[in-house]
């Protein structure tokens, strides 16, 4: 009788929690995650507020950069702190429910789990006298009855693409700060806090981070004006599947993003040339295993932006791959810079040698590339995969 009974409480826990877990607190789905990256505009996003030690500093930096954000507060903070809800609405941010009690939806009761977020909303609402729309719980998780409590409670649920970590006990204001510049990407959905262990944090990096966003060409708007943040459906899964992918390539084989940024157009890493030897324009010859620079195409932000636009960001990112060649030392002594992809007519306007590959690599190549293509909601009709490719002198002549 253990054993069964033992296998029954394995699955209802799976069922509570696991399954939430992995489908809907890792994958997203049914969740705001992101929006679409064709703009340079992201969501800051600040938790367990309101607080009057700390939130008015995140007010004053976000007030004297013009940008709006989303405070994700607690109910007993806005009960306690009208005036300063009053102040995130006068000045254009957005106010959504977190919870009535701050806890972990794992080490909740399930009637209290599911009873939380309405029961916060009203509370809310009776501050703001609005009705809130998105919810994000206590760090950011998900049981059975959370996920049952946020839906009857007519709530949308966000989670972030770019965590800032404020709140760890070793983090700091510059930490934060080169944290969040190195992940962002355009659509991006940033989580901070106005109150706990991470305010003054976030409090001290702000200012300067704005600024630099602001440098970058990016505007933070409230998570309702973010453009493309809806609930992931199975084609946004899938999509979000591919990035993973592209970052767990990434890992494997040491291909970091350009200058170290997630919103170039490009990710690079030292490889051995793959190809049987050609010979470029200009007489240098490219023998197997010759030390070369390979560029990998960020996907979702070249499908958001369209080819127009990508072709004319490509220019100014070519740039950041050629200070990479001369600054990273594992790109020193490569030879050559080069692409295998479906993108060689659009590479050959930007100056590349294009040269066609063996019949069974451009199979395999062109079978990934439809992949891709659907993965990302584009046509599947890709172009046939060539080598796009450039000596690293002409390269740094093009673009250093």
């Amino acid at each position: 009788m253990k054993r069964p009974l033992a296998v029954l409480l394995g699955a209802a826990l799976c069922g509570y929690i696991g399954l939430p877990y992995l489908l809907v607190q890792l994958a997203g789905a049914g969740l705001v995650v992101e929006g679409r990256r064709a703009r340079r505009e992201l969501a800051l996003t600040f938790d367990d507020g309101p607080d009057p030690k700390t939130t008015p500093a995140i007010l004053d930096a976000l007030r004297d950069a013009n940008a709006q954000a989303t405070f994700f507060v607690l109910a007993p903070a806005a009960e306690a702190q009208p005036g300063l809800i009053r102040r995130m609405l006068a000045e254009g941010h957005e106010v959504g429910v977190h919870a009535a009690r701050h806890r972990h939806a794992w080490r909740r009761t399930p009637w209290n789990a599911y009873r939380d977020p309405a029961q916060a909303a009203r509370r809310i609402a009776a501050v703001t006298g609005r009705k809130p729309r998105f919810h994000r719980p206590p760090h950011g998780a998900y049981s059975l009855a959370t996920v049952l409590g946020q839906r009857a409670a007519q709530l949308t649920g966000v989670q972030w693409s770019v965590e800032g970590r404020d709140w760890q006990p070793a983090a700091s204001p510059s930490q934060v700060h080169r944290r969040i510049l190195a992940q962002v990407t355009p659509g991006a959905i940033v989580v901070l806090h106005d109150a706990g262990p991470g305010a003054n944090n976030t409090a001290a990096a702000l200012p300067a981070l704005l600024t630099e966003l602001g440098v970058r060409g990016y505007r933070s708007v409230a998570l309702s004006q973010l453009d493309g943040a809806r609930p992931l459906t199975w084609a946004g899964l899938r999509r979000r599947a591919f990035v993973l992918l592209d970052a767990v390539f990434d890992r494997i084989h040491r291909v970091q993003p350009t200058a170290g940024r997630a919103d170039n157009l490009f990710r690079t890493g030292r490889v051995a040339f793959p190809l049987q030897g050609i010979t470029l324009r200009g007489g240098q010859s490219v023998a197997q295993g010759t030390p070369a620079a390979e560029y990998h195409v960020n996907n979702p932000l070249m499908v958001d932006l369209g080819l127009r636009r990508s072709v004319r960001l490509a220019r100014e990112d070519f740039r950041a791959v050629a200070r990479d060649l001369q600054t990273r030392m594992d790109l020193k002594d490569t030879q050559v810079v080069f692409c295998l992809s479906a993108l060689s007519p659009l590479l050959a306007t930007l100056g590349f040698e294009t040269y066609d590959l063996s019949p069974a690599d451009t199979r395999r190549l062109q079978r990934w590339a439809r992949t891709l293509r659907r993965a990302y909601g584009s046509n599947s009709d890709a172009p046939e995969p060539k080598l796009s490719i450039l000596s690293r002198e002409a390269f740094l002549a093009l673009y250093g």
